[in-house]
């Protein structure tokens, strides 16, 4: 049978027209980006002037930075597997560092991926072998000089498949120790550039440990530069929902691993032209990271399931002046060493409490190793160190502890025993046992011991050997109580 050329021409026509029904433009693009071991006051927006991070503060002035976001751990991946669940570290079956998720919980990525997504991860990736199924594509990259797969972010953005919205959780090894030799940067920081935080000693060694430190958080922000313009040039900026987060604070004393501010708040950024109306905003909400699985998955017009324990602030991308969350709830499991912390905040107190009150407090092993620390145990041995520098020497340390917010932003005068506060402490302390409750947490009687020396962060016998995980006597893992919000 002969076909006529203008049959030929209707044919062509029908199916260039059946391709572009295919293509999904209701949705938008997600790009997820999670910087590790950033402190939220190391980026430019946050206020630290010393360090050029012009691309991240370009997507602050174009979409709506939050002030209030905190992380419901200050550990790596039990603060990934939370945001990659939506609910609370004793809850994924995984709170402990480098322990996987279970199976049978759900992975928001996976939910994208089912309703159309293309879903990609890219770079570290340690939330156990089950979330794979939650990705179309992985590509991993070991921590090598710094290369956290940040290399392959625009090419990744060019080959995706273009008849689909794409999901992309992009996960940097910058800033983790170990640093890149300064030779690797254009134009590296020096050590008179940087900020000394007042947790840690100002020296020299601990400037040079900053400017290092510095060196990768710009280096991320370049890439992010290089992921904006590619996303500009193909016409698909507009569309597209970019969030910026860190996954705990800076691996230095002090900081990672610990329940205040310097640990759990983490700086988050959301870029959205066709979304958030009035850019340039900030928004003061408490918001914690449970919240963003939900958030995401109503950007996409897809329902959360009941196990997910955050909600979504998606209003607040339209209304950054409402009000979202009275509390957030972060806890401190084995990380490196023993422990169990659990913490409280509202806008004004933070509460926390501790069952290992006889061990002290100085950070994950690779903070222990650093010149930072180094320089700390230096100068207390001297006896010249302020109360916040020398927190992390406390033995024994408070089982209680209440900070007003209000007058003590840096958290150093602890109030417990203040008798004015006594109210507070109760009503805290009621709230923190009921969400303990709700949730199912629970305090083994053997918890995973230390694997490293508390002062040289040397390997101990005991390395590799767990003990029993919070969470685990309650089946908390099966537990989808959100607790008080």
């Amino acid at each position: 049978m002969r076909i006529s050329p203008c049959s030929i021409l209707l044919i062509l026509l029908f199916s260039w027209m059946g391709t572009f029904a295919q293509l999904d433009t209701s949705r938008p693009n997600i790009i997820f980006i999670i910087g590790d071991d950033i402190s939220w006051n190391d980026i430019g927006c946050y206020g630290n002037q010393a360090i050029r991070t012009p691309n991240l503060d370009r997507l602050a002035k174009k979409g709506l930075r939050f002030t209030n976001a905190y992380l419901t751990a200050s550990s790596c991946s039990p603060s990934r597997t939370s945001i990659l669940t939506g609910r609370y570290p004793h809850n994924t079956g995984a709170a402990e560092l480098h322990t996987p998720l279970p199976a049978h919980l759900t992975y928001f990525p996976e939910l994208l991926k089912r309703q159309g997504y293309y879903s990609a991860l890219v770079g570290k990736w340690h939330e156990g072998e089950a979330t794979k199924r939650a990705y179309d594509s992985l590509f991993l990259n070991k921590q090598d000089n710094g290369e956290g797969g940040e290399k392959q972010w625009v090419n990744i953005i060019k080959s995706r498949p273009k008849n689909k919205p794409f999901f992309l959780w992009l996960a940097p090894y910058d800033a983790h120790r170990r640093w890149s030799d300064d030779n690797q940067f254009p134009s590296p920081y020096q050590p008179d550039e940087v900020n000394v935080p007042p947790s840690l000693a100002d020296t020299w060694e601990t400037r040079k440990d900053l400017a290092s430190y510095y060196n990768e958080i710009t280096r991320l922000d370049t890439y992010v530069g290089e992921l904006i313009e590619i996303l500009e040039k193909q016409g698909i900026a507009d569309n597209t929902l970019i969030i910026f987060m860190a996954d705990n604070g800076r691996a230095f004393p002090g900081s990672k691993t610990r329940l205040y501010d310097r640990g759990i708040k983490t700086p988050f950024i959301a870029y959205w032209p066709n979304g958030i109306k009035k850019t340039g905003e900030i928004c003061d909400a408490l918001i914690s990271s449970i919240d963003i699985a939900p958030t995401l998955l109503e950007a996409a017009s897809i329902k959360p399931p009941k196990s997910v324990q955050g909600k979504s602030l998606l209003h607040l991308f339209s209304e950054p002046f409402a009000p979202f969350r009275n509390y957030i709830f972060a806890e401190h499991n084995w990380h490196d060493y023993e422990a169990y912390e659990r913490a409280v905040r509202t806008k004004d107190f933070l509460y926390i409490i501790n069952e290992r009150p006889e061990l002290d407090n100085s950070g994950p092993a690779d903070a222990n190793r650093s010149p930072s620390s180094t320089s700390l145990r230096k100068l207390h041995q001297e006896g010249n160190l302020s109360p916040l520098q020398g927190d992390v020497f406390i033995v024994p340390r408070p089982k209680e502890e209440l900070y007003d917010l209000r007058k003590d932003s840096l958290q150093v005068s602890n109030l417990i025993n203040v008798p004015e506060y006594d109210a507070t402490v109760s009503a805290l302390r009621t709230i923190l046992r009921q969400w303990q409750r709700e949730t199912g947490d629970s305090l083994p009687e053997k918890l995973t011991a230390d694997w490293y020396d508390r002062k040289t962060g040397e390997p101990l016998p005991e390395k590799g050997k767990r003990g029993e995980m919070p969470g685990k006597s309650t089946h908390a893992d099966r537990i989808n109580h959100p607790g008080i919000f």
